[in-house]
């Protein structure tokens, strides 16, 4: 099955799971959603979400120096990301289980 359509609908969810986790900077959150299982994610896709829902109010951002290159840009979640982190997981949770019931046939 082709997830890409699918995990457009969850890219802000897992985004919002993984910087809840722990602050980061757009490829280590490619990365480490790639590590989670999500290997089809986009470095572009990641990139804009970050940025949409910096926009939106959901996360922080700042800027730590690097001896490797270019200065990083780190994200943070806040209190408007966390329920909207809340919000979007109850509804996911509530979506799967419908979908998982139908599938399984119950």
């Amino acid at each position: 099955m082709d997830t890409t359509q699918l995990l457009k609908g969850v890219l802000d969810l897992a985004v919002l799971a993984v910087v809840a986790e722990e602050d980061g900077y757009g490829y280590e959150v490619v990365r480490r959603l790639r590590a989670a299982g999500l290997e089809e994610v986009g470095d572009a896709s990641v990139y804009g979400t970050l940025r949409r829902l910096y926009s939106a109010g959901a996360l922080t951002s700042y800027v730590v120096p690097s001896d490797e290159g270019p200065h990083r840009k780190y994200y943070g979640i806040n209190e408007a990301g966390r329920v909207q982190l809340a919000e979007q997981g109850k509804t996911w949770t509530e979506f799967a289980g419908v979908m998982s019931a139908l599938v399984e046939g119950r």
